[in-house]
């Protein structure tokens, strides 16, 4: 058969460790004999980013933006350990970090279900999108370790020169100070973003914060989604039947796990990181979750929401094939092909990816699976492969 053609480019941000590995095999079982590929390939591997000063990064983030659809692989975010494992010259940045503050984008996840694994909040139902603020709070944070006493300030210097000084506190002993931002604008975006996607999807939207406690800047959050909800939203919300309900984040907590799911749940930066993780494991597997992040723009990265599966690296580099779960990373590829052939007009293309995503699914409802589904699957699996092996038979169904 002729290959489907793509008529324009997604930028393809390569990755480490398992996940660098599984990515090449994806692309040659499950995408290269039925896809004429177009991609602009940067490789985030961490030693490239270390040796590129990270403007592999930011290149990379200006290739989505110019082309509109990007796909990634999982990534290390180094720290102390891995600068002495890569021989690093310098601690980097969390590549999705940066790339997700150039596109003021927002994250959002979702649990790929299937029929045989049995999510164990049994309350759940429908899918929990999770709609994850991706710039600021921890992950763009200044921090300091001290060794005496002091007193610890925050301070803020106007453009007009004009000093705003507050105490954090006067420690004692030796401690650590951690400074943290967010900008009104991000706030705004990160707010219509998740109207906006909800009225796509026909799903409520759901917001928790702390402002009981941090009355300004958690109030903030609070103050800008309702703000932006009536003045742009609460009309159509009304007419989709639809809504719109904030609550602390505790109560919403409670509340997420007594609830049949079908809702987007907007949460901070931090709180989306832990959540999505929560959500993603009482579905099944880390490997059974979507991430999508998309900028107020109109632009949209696809990649898994886990990890870069350290451990699962080393056997394989001694010499173990492993069973590790690539459902996260193929559905990375399906959803950057699916949006490419929407923006593009290319049928063909959208049909694959759907056929692809099924494909996925039926091998694992069929009973055929990665050793992290067959420890909960129900009834229980026929077969437990390998990664290849896995990748090899979802290629025989599509």
């Amino acid at each position: 058969m002729a290959k489907i053609q793509m008529k324009n480019a997604i930028a393809e941000l390569d990755g480490d460790e398992m996940t660098r590995v599984l990515w090449a095999v994806i692309k040659e079982k499950l995408l290269e004999p039925f896809v004429e590929l177009k991609t602009e390939y940067y490789d985030l591997g961490l030693k490239n980013r270390d040796d590129t000063d990270d403007k592999v990064t930011y290149d990379s983030a200006a290739a989505i933006k110019r082309l509109k659809v990007g796909v990634k692989c999982a990534t290390i975010t180094s720290n102390a350990a891995r600068m002495k494992e890569y021989n690093l010259k310098q601690l980097t940045r969390s590549p999705n970090g940066i790339i997700r503050e150039e596109l003021d984008g927002t994250v959002f996840r979702a649990p790929i279900f299937v029929k045989n694994i049995a999510c164990s909040v049994t309350s759940w139902k429908k899918p929990i999108v999770l709609g994850r603020h991706a710039y600021g709070d921890v992950y763009k944070n200044c921090e300091l370790k001290t060794d005496q006493p002091g007193k610890a300030e925050l301070v803020f210097t106007g453009a007009d020169g004009k000093e705003i000084r507050k105490t954090i506190q006067e420690m004692k002993g030796p401690g650590i100070i951690q400074g943290i931002h967010n900008l009104d604008s991000s706030i705004e975006s990160f707010a219509r973003c998740c109207f906006s996607y909800a009225l796509d999807q026909k799903i409520s939207v759901w917001l928790g914060t702390k402002d009981t406690i941090s009355k300004t800047y958690d109030g903030n959050f609070k103050a800008i989604f309702q703000r932006v909800f009536d003045e742009e939203f609460k009309a159509k919300f009304d007419a989709a039947g639809i809504e719109y309900f904030y609550t602390l984040i505790d109560d919403a907590v409670a509340r997420v796990m007594k609830s049949e799911g079908g809702f987007l749940w907007a949460c901070k930066n931090y709180d989306g990181d832990v959540m999505s993780d929560m959500i993603a494991s009482a579905c099944g597997s880390l490997a059974m979750m979507t991430s999508i992040l998309v900028s107020p723009n109109g632009e949209f990265e696809y990649e898994a929401s886990h990890g870069t599966v350290q451990k699962h690296f080393y056997r394989y580099q001694a010499g173990e094939k492993t069973s590790t779960n690539p459902v996260a990373l193929i559905f990375a590829w399906t959803g950057a092909l699916a949006k490419r052939a929407e923006l593009d007009g290319t049928p063909e293309l959208a049909a694959f990816a759907k056929k692809l995503e099924k494909a996925t699914l039926d091998t694992i409802e069929s009973g055929v699976m990665t050793g992290d589904l067959a420890r909960i699957a129900e009834p229980k699996a026929s077969k437990v492969l390998n990664s290849w092996e896995f990748i090899d038979e979802i290629a025989k169904k599509l």
